[in-house]
């Protein structure tokens, strides 16, 4: 693992359009059973512009980040020996159906810890606007040779 990626920012994704079929398809996966992720009524009256994604939607917007991340040339990641370590988010507003979203990866940490590395990568996620949405935090490890 190149530890010289840390502070590293990768170029904008392609803008990700939120459907809703996607929504209901996802918050179904996840056994979301809110009615504001499958009813567009049900998300209005709640004050929201159509259906809501269930809180860790944002993964699905994430992971071109994350494949920009394992494809750099000087990375030094083996993707068979990556093991997703941690996943948070931070919000400023729910993901709505209709919304246009933008992800960029910054690695904001690596860590060695023995044979095995940790990479932590922050992936800020914009609307059409450039207003901050999301902040997906995942840290992958990289395990070593034993």
């Amino acid at each position: 693992m190149n530890p010289e990626l840390q502070g590293r920012t990768l170029p904008p994704t392609d803008p990700y359009l939120v459907g809703r079929e996607k929504v209901r398809e996802f918050a179904h996966a996840v056994l979301a059973t809110n009615d504001i992720h499958l009813d567009v009524d049900a998300a209005r009256a709640a004050g929201h512009a159509d259906l809501v994604a269930p809180t860790t939607f944002p993964v699905v917007v994430q992971e071109k980040t994350l494949a920009q991340l394992l494809a750099e040339p000087d990375a030094g990641i083996d993707f068979s020996r990556v093991v997703h370590g941690n996943q948070r988010f931070t919000y400023t507003r729910a993901v709505v159906a209709g919304d246009e979203l933008t992800a960029q990866l910054t690695v904001s940490s690596i860590k060695t810890l023995g044979p095995h590395s940790m990479v932590t990568a922050d992936t800020v996620i914009t609307d059409a606007s450039g207003d901050h949405v999301v902040t997906a935090i995942s840290t992958l490890v990289v395990r070593g040779d034993e």
